[in-house]
């Protein structure tokens, strides 16, 4: 726009040689008493001059307007630098950028997205169970001594680094089914980037082997070895692998982490290495162990069951996909129903009074709950099949506060 006005007119060496005047007179003025007869090519030069004087004058103008607008914006930066000294503000031009407020939010925000990640449902499953497995190794009330929470502490906090190792691995390879599933999750939505994800399983899983390595404990190292293959096999997308695909198999990857490994390895981990006794399989953890097989079949069941419009899309045969919804729900409830008849039965045998009361009693009270429960959900609601697994996983964490007190 500045060199506009020069481009009309020839350059300033033809200003200098008088252009192509020399070919004709072209501009000529009349005679009167007081004019004189210019010739073309002067004429021509002095309008030259005329509109040359005249653009510079124009660009000159522009650009002290430009330089005056310069100046006040300098003028009000200033005084908006001078205003935020003298009140004792930050300099910066966004003074709440990094307010404490603001990170304060950013923290929540951060820990809220770890939180989903780690799906805690998972997480206090884990917790609890282990507890409840170390106090069946508990004979006598002495034995509720600092080492017995030493070894507590150190089964459950290595358990929970690899339970957040299988359950993001599952995320990960996950992505894609998870965004029509589950967007809620940090992977699906977007709040963690991919390599965020394999950075946070990876570290968690090599903690916990170092502190299953640290501790020296076997049965220990063993349960998160064969937890860390399994987790692995049933989410990972490599040949022979995703077991999570094949209904059957899918099922006993889970039976077998949650029934059999949490309840034999981390029993054998406080009763020999804490405590250095013989391996005793005692009736108490014969009973967890047959009990949560049920529950854990229950649990891999069910939790396709509100997933299956991404299964679908995905390929994923699960047994909801493959047999319906309404059917799989029921067959839940039922296995249910039958393991809380069969734990009934065995705390009806007990030989302690104060046992037998309390396991019939609080098994049957169970029982009653999820029959109720479950003839009130909406089986064409997906909000409502979620909520009722979630409830499921209550009863989880509800059974293991009995286990405890079968004797």
């Amino acid at each position: 726009m500045e060199s506009l006005p020069l481009r009309l007119f020839p350059k300033s060496s033809s200003l200098a040689s008088g252009g192509n005047c020399g070919r004709s007179n072209i501009f000529k003025v009349g005679h009167s008493p007081t004019s004189v007869r210019v010739s073309g090519c002067r004429t021509w030069n002095v309008l030259e001059r005329h509109y040359f004087a005249k653009s510079q004058h124009h660009q000159m103008k522009h650009h002290l307007r430009h330089i005056v607008e310069r100046s006040t914006i300098y003028q009000k930066s200033d005084a908006h630098f001078l205003v935020h000294a003298t009140s004792g503000q930050p300099l910066e031009s966004e003074p709440d950028a990094y307010s404490p407020k603001s990170t304060s939010n950013s923290i929540l925000n951060a820990l809220d997205a770890f939180y989903r990640f780690s799906r805690p449902h998972t997480v206090i499953g884990t917790a609890l169970s282990i507890l409840s497995v170390s106090l069946l190794a508990v004979e006598k009330l002495s034995d509720l001594s600092p080492l017995f929470f030493t070894g507590v502490l150190e089964a459950v906090v290595a358990a929970l680094l690899m339970n957040i190792y299988i359950v993001g691995l599952n995320q990960l390879t996950d992505i894609e089914i998870d965004k029509v599933n589950k967007p809620y999750l940090p992977l699906a939505s977007g709040e963690y980037s991919v390599g965020i994800g394999v950075m946070i399983i990876a570290s968690f899983s090599m903690m916990s082997f170092w502190l299953g390595w640290v501790v020296g404990s076997w049965p220990l190292f063993w349960a998160l070895f064969v937890s860390f293959v399994l987790g692995t096999a049933y989410s990972i997308n490599l040949p022979l692998l995703r077991w999570k695909r094949f209904a059957f198999v899918a099922a006993m990857c889970i039976l077998a982490v949650r029934a059999v490994i949490v309840q034999l390895a981390f029993y054998l981990h406080m009763q020999t290495h804490v405590y250095g006794r013989p391996a005793v399989f005692s009736r108490p953890l014969i009973f967890a162990t047959a009990f949560m097989s049920f529950f854990s079949v229950v649990i891999a069941l069910f939790k396709d069951i509100p997933d299956i419009e991404g299964d679908k899309i995905f390929g994923i045969r699960s047994f909801t996909v493959r047999l319906g919804q309404e059917r799989v729900f029921w067959t839940c409830i039922s296995l249910l129903e039958i393991a809380y008849g069969v734990a009934i039965l065995v705390g009806a045998a007990s030989s302690h009074t104060w046992s037998k009361c309390i396991t019939v009693l609080g098994h049957a009270i169970l029982a009653s709950i999820l029959w109720n429960r479950a003839k009130s959900v909406d089986l064409k609601s997906k909000a409502a099949i979620t909520s009722c697994y979630m409830f499921i996983w209550k009863l989880f964490y509800a059974e293991y506060l009995l286990i405890p007190l079968v004797r």
